[in-house]
């Protein structure tokens, strides 16, 4: 059918081609006469009349590629026994954020180019280098595959004038994408989950995401994850400390790297996070944020310190802890683990009250942060840590004309019962089916034949160990929830 598709849309084209004069230098005469076609054409193999092309496509001269197709390079199939842990992890996930009161928001993963050169910044390595942006054939518009959510989150908000009546607690998941190399822990299609209070100025919000993560640990039996914390203080703060900073490593060019230099005037903030070890005394060396931070972010700060200290969560305060988004202020965070190589961050978030003004709305304070997916159950996959798996609950045999139907009509009486039901489809000897019914998983299965047809029974077969026996099929569901 597909093929048959391919082939007329085919015949379209070079039928428009000929017209065109593509083909054989044929076409139209100037008095609208079709030519023979008789000359050096790309296509020697059809009939002599440029219009008329064989219906069979074995015939036509188009050949189907048979090299094998791939995921594309860093983006990755969870197939079946892997999606299961997933779905697992998305379970506590969800149950943990409706503990806190966080409702589910889900916006589409494309989303204009403006939104997130306006929201990163044009002058990032997110919106420069990663980003997956292309012009839509269809009306020119330029759109990007979302490359995180923040941006994408606070313009549904806006959009939808969700803070119109109050502040708003909202979480999401889902792919984001960035064209970055792939390595352990960094895809260019990866997942996320997102967590965004907006409309909540007071450090406690800040201090709550952070207990929230320290919650979903012990939920999940993650282990040797630290807390890393530090302040941004406000814009006017950050405006003179990058003064300074610029003034500093303007001293030392000749020390700072290639990155360091290309940043130094777009986002110089960004050269303390560097990890070249070349570079580590001289950012040790630079203006500190800390001392230009004015009595309230000071106060804020203190606050956040005091009810993580009060819950018990230790914590270490990174000065080099930075971000690379100018909408971020105030308090920032990480949990961090070595066992990920340079991939050790798995939760990063902070406070951003300048990104709802710089996207077009009234000014709001907002918080928030995000969890790499892939590299959480990547630590839980190294900790061996177990999760339920989904078993069924009952495997249908069957064999005989009259059994086949009866099978299916007690496969689904079985699922009104709210069983899980595997119904046998394939044929096969009943030796056969129940293997297949032992290596499923199921707790039990019910063998139909004609003979229990006709008697309105089945045989049920428990495969975990215990005694065979025949039950009514009236008295069969209750039977299996006992």
């Amino acid at each position: 059918m597909r093929v048959n598709l391919l082939c007329h849309a085919a015949r379209a084209i070079i039928r428009a081609l000929v017209k065109l004069r593509v083909i054989a230098h044929g076409g139209e005469s100037e008095q609208g006469e079709e030519r023979s076609g008789k000359g050096s054409g790309i296509c020697h193999a059809l009939p002599a009349s440029p219009f008329f092309l064989p219906e069979s496509p074995q015939l036509f001269c188009l050949k189907m590629s048979t090299e094998s197709l791939q995921a594309v390079r860093g983006m990755n199939d969870i197939l079946p026994e892997e999606a299961e842990r997933w779905l697992w992890f998305e379970s506590v996930v969800r149950e943990w954020l409706h503990s806190y009161g966080y409702r589910n928001i889900r916006m589409p993963l494309v989303e204009p180019t403006a939104l997130f050169k306006r929201a990163i910044g044009e002058v990032t390595d997110i919106v420069e280098k990663e980003m997956y942006s292309f012009e839509d054939a269809l009306n020119g518009d330029q759109l990007t595959l979302r490359p995180e959510g923040t941006a994408s989150c606070v313009r549904a908000v806006l959009q939808h004038n969700l803070l119109y009546n109050a502040p708003q607690r909202l979480y999401y998941s889902g792919q984001m994408f960035r064209h970055e190399r792939p390595q352990k822990g960094r895809y260019r299609q990866f997942h996320q989950v997102g967590v965004e209070a907006l409309g909540f100025a007071g450090p406690d919000i800040d201090a709550e995401q952070i207990l929230m993560c320290a919650r979903l640990w012990k939920l999940l039996g993650i282990r040797d994850v630290a807390l890393q914390l530090n302040t941004l203080g406000d814009s006017a703060s950050r405006m003179q400390h990058r003064v300074k900073l610029i003034a500093y490593f303007e001293q030392h060019t000749a020390l700072l790297d290639a990155e360091a230099t290309r940043r130094l005037y777009t986002n110089p903030l960004r050269i303390l996070d560097s990890k070249n070890p070349a570079m580590q005394e001289l950012i040790a060396g630079a203006p500190k944020l800390m001392d230009e931070l004015d009595s309230d972010a000071i106060a804020h700060f203190a606050a956040v310190q005091q009810t993580l200290t009060e819950h018990g969560i230790a914590f270490e305060i990174n000065p080099r802890l930075v971000r690379g988004l100018d909408y971020y202020n105030r308090t920032v965070f990480e949990w961090v683990t070595t066992r990920l190589g340079a991939q050790g961050t798995i939760c990063a978030g902070g406070r951003y009250d300048g990104l709802i003004e710089q996207i077009g709305g009234k000014p709001a304070p907002a918080t928030g942060f995000a969890m790499g997916v892939e590299r959480l159950l990547a630590l839980l996959q190294d900790d061996g840590v177990d999760f339920p798996r989904e078993t069924m609950d009952v495997y249908v045999v069957h064999q005989g004309a009259l059994a086949a139907p009866f099978a299916h009509q007690i496969a689904e009486q079985l699922r009104d019962a709210n069983l899980r039901v595997v119904l046998h489809c394939g044929g096969g000897s009943f030796k056969s089916q129940m293997k297949k019914a032992d290596a499923s998983g199921a707790n039990f299965a019910v063998v139909i034949g004609d003979d229990e047809v006709q008697a309105n029974q089945v045989t049920v077969k428990p495969l975990r160990g215990g005694e065979q026996l025949r039950v009514a099929r009236e008295a069969l569901a209750g039977m299996m929830r006992a």
